[in-house]
Protein backbone atom coordinates (compact mmCIF):
# COMPACT_ATOMS: atom_id res chain seq x y z
CA UNK A 1 0.00 0.00 0.00
CA UNK A 2 1.32 3.28 -0.80
CA UNK A 3 1.20 6.20 1.79
CA UNK A 4 -1.81 7.77 0.15
CA UNK A 5 -3.72 5.14 0.38
CA UNK A 6 -3.19 4.52 3.65
CA UNK A 7 -4.03 8.03 4.36
CA UNK A 8 -7.32 8.02 2.66
CA UNK A 9 -7.78 4.63 4.43
CA UNK A 10 -7.36 6.25 7.81
CA UNK A 11 -9.55 9.55 6.82
CA UNK A 12 -12.88 6.91 5.89
CA UNK A 13 -11.70 5.15 9.29
CA UNK A 14 -11.90 8.46 11.49
CA UNK A 15 -14.74 9.43 8.92
CA UNK A 16 -16.67 5.73 10.02
CA UNK A 17 -15.52 6.43 13.72
CA UNK A 18 -17.26 9.97 13.97
CA UNK A 19 -20.64 8.31 12.50
CA UNK A 20 -20.96 5.84 14.98
CA UNK A 21 -19.41 8.51 17.88
CA UNK A 22 -22.53 10.37 17.19
CA UNK A 23 -24.82 7.53 16.52
CA UNK A 24 -24.27 6.15 19.81
CA UNK A 25 -23.93 9.48 21.80
CA UNK A 26 -28.13 9.98 20.30
CA UNK A 27 -28.84 6.13 21.97
CA UNK A 28 -27.03 7.67 25.09
CA UNK A 29 -28.84 10.69 24.78
CA UNK A 30 -32.30 9.13 24.92
CA UNK A 31 -34.11 9.95 28.05
CA UNK A 32 -36.20 6.51 28.59
CA UNK A 33 -32.26 4.86 27.77
CA UNK A 34 -31.18 7.11 30.67
CA UNK A 35 -33.82 6.19 32.95
CA UNK A 36 -32.77 2.33 32.02
CA UNK A 37 -29.51 3.09 32.88
CA UNK A 38 -29.72 4.62 35.64
CA UNK A 39 -31.92 1.71 37.40
CA UNK A 40 -30.79 -0.91 39.38
CA UNK A 41 -31.13 -4.02 35.87
CA UNK A 42 -29.15 -0.97 33.95
CA UNK A 43 -26.02 -1.00 36.05
CA UNK A 44 -26.59 -4.32 36.67
CA UNK A 45 -26.41 -5.27 32.90
CA UNK A 46 -23.80 -2.63 32.06
CA UNK A 47 -21.21 -4.04 35.02
CA UNK A 48 -22.47 -7.75 33.04
CA UNK A 49 -21.92 -7.16 29.13
CA UNK A 50 -21.83 -11.29 28.66
CA UNK A 51 -25.19 -11.57 30.36
CA UNK A 52 -26.58 -8.26 28.43
CA UNK A 53 -25.54 -9.79 25.20
CA UNK A 54 -27.50 -13.07 26.61
CA UNK A 55 -30.39 -11.80 27.59
CA UNK A 56 -30.70 -9.81 24.56
CA UNK A 57 -29.54 -12.90 22.10
CA UNK A 58 -32.69 -14.87 23.78
CA UNK A 59 -34.92 -11.71 23.23
CA UNK A 60 -34.28 -11.64 19.97
CA UNK A 61 -34.63 -14.97 19.36
CA UNK A 62 -37.59 -16.03 21.14
CA UNK A 63 -39.53 -12.92 19.44
CA UNK A 64 -41.30 -14.75 16.64
CA UNK A 65 -42.10 -18.06 18.79
CA UNK A 66 -43.75 -15.67 21.44
CA UNK A 67 -45.69 -14.19 18.69
CA UNK A 68 -46.91 -17.02 17.23
CA UNK A 69 -47.78 -18.54 20.76
CA UNK A 70 -49.71 -15.47 20.94
CA UNK A 71 -51.35 -15.57 18.04
CA UNK A 72 -52.28 -19.30 18.66
CA UNK A 73 -53.86 -18.18 22.23
CA UNK A 74 -56.02 -15.41 20.38
CA UNK A 75 -57.44 -18.34 17.30
CA UNK A 76 -58.06 -20.80 20.19
CA UNK A 77 -59.82 -18.47 22.39
CA UNK A 78 -61.99 -17.84 18.91
CA UNK A 79 -62.47 -21.22 18.92
CA UNK A 80 -63.58 -21.30 22.46
CA UNK A 81 -66.03 -18.76 22.48
CA UNK A 82 -67.73 -20.62 19.43
CA UNK A 83 -67.96 -23.69 21.36
CA UNK A 84 -64.66 -25.68 21.97
CA UNK A 85 -63.85 -24.82 25.38
CA UNK A 86 -62.76 -27.92 26.88
CA UNK A 87 -60.53 -28.95 23.89
CA UNK A 88 -58.71 -25.31 24.64
CA UNK A 89 -57.52 -25.79 27.68
CA UNK A 90 -55.87 -28.92 26.40
CA UNK A 91 -54.68 -27.17 22.98
CA UNK A 92 -52.97 -24.31 25.35
CA UNK A 93 -51.23 -26.35 27.70
CA UNK A 94 -49.79 -28.56 25.19
CA UNK A 95 -48.99 -24.99 23.60
CA UNK A 96 -47.41 -23.42 26.39
CA UNK A 97 -45.24 -27.04 27.13
CA UNK A 98 -44.07 -26.61 23.47
CA UNK A 99 -43.07 -22.71 24.21
CA UNK A 100 -41.45 -23.75 27.06
CA UNK A 101 -39.24 -26.28 25.80
CA UNK A 102 -38.62 -24.09 22.69
CA UNK A 103 -37.72 -21.28 24.80
CA UNK A 104 -35.44 -23.35 26.59
CA UNK A 105 -33.39 -24.68 23.97
CA UNK A 106 -33.42 -20.73 22.45
CA UNK A 107 -31.85 -19.62 26.07
CA UNK A 108 -29.54 -22.45 25.34
CA UNK A 109 -28.89 -21.34 21.56
CA UNK A 110 -28.32 -17.52 23.07
CA UNK A 111 -25.56 -18.45 25.78
CA UNK A 112 -24.00 -20.19 23.09
CA UNK A 113 -23.75 -17.50 20.11
CA UNK A 114 -23.32 -14.99 22.97
CA UNK A 115 -20.20 -16.85 24.12
CA UNK A 116 -18.65 -17.19 20.43
CA UNK A 117 -19.45 -13.53 19.82
CA UNK A 118 -17.99 -12.92 22.63
CA UNK A 119 -15.03 -14.97 21.95
CA UNK A 120 -14.29 -13.62 18.13
CA UNK A 121 -14.63 -10.41 19.71
CA UNK A 122 -11.96 -10.56 21.63
CA UNK A 123 -9.61 -13.05 19.38
CA UNK A 124 -10.11 -9.92 16.77
CA UNK A 125 -9.46 -7.00 19.16
CA UNK A 126 -6.36 -8.48 20.13
CA UNK A 127 -5.29 -9.48 16.51
CA UNK A 128 -6.55 -5.67 15.66
CA UNK A 129 -4.35 -4.41 18.22
CA UNK A 130 -1.29 -6.41 17.27
CA UNK A 131 -1.33 -6.18 13.92
CA UNK A 132 -1.80 -1.76 14.49
CA UNK A 133 1.40 -1.91 17.58
CA UNK A 134 3.63 -3.53 14.82
CA UNK A 135 2.73 -1.52 11.80
CA UNK A 136 3.58 2.10 13.88
CA UNK A 137 6.54 -0.18 15.09
CA UNK A 138 7.41 -0.81 11.68
CA UNK A 139 6.78 3.31 10.35
CA UNK A 140 8.72 4.41 13.61
CA UNK A 141 11.67 2.41 12.15
CA UNK A 142 11.07 4.00 8.64
CA UNK A 143 11.36 7.35 9.74
CA UNK A 144 14.50 7.12 11.53
CA UNK A 145 15.78 5.19 9.39
CA UNK A 146 17.11 2.14 11.34
CA UNK A 147 15.02 -0.64 9.76
CA UNK A 148 17.60 -3.67 9.66
CA UNK A 149 19.75 -4.49 6.92
CA UNK A 150 20.13 -7.65 5.67
CA UNK A 151 24.16 -8.61 6.68
CA UNK A 152 26.28 -11.04 4.12
CA UNK A 153 25.67 -14.79 5.02
CA UNK A 154 27.83 -16.85 7.76
CA UNK A 155 29.81 -18.84 4.83
CA UNK A 156 30.23 -15.84 2.38
CA UNK A 157 32.35 -13.87 5.34
CA UNK A 158 34.41 -17.11 5.76
CA UNK A 159 34.90 -17.10 2.23
CA UNK A 160 36.22 -13.16 2.30
CA UNK A 161 38.48 -13.63 4.84
CA UNK A 162 39.89 -16.06 2.93
CA UNK A 163 40.40 -14.63 -0.16
CA UNK A 164 41.74 -11.60 1.62
CA UNK A 165 44.48 -13.30 3.04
Amino acid sequence: MTVAEDYDMSKEMQELQKQWHSMVQSIHSNSNVVAFMNSRVGQYLDDHPFIALSLLMFIAVSAIPVAFFLIFVVTTAIMACIGVIVMEGVVIAIGGIALLCVLCGLSALSLGVSGVLSLCYIVLSTLVNYWCASRGQIRKKEVNGSLPRKSPPVSDLSANNGKNE
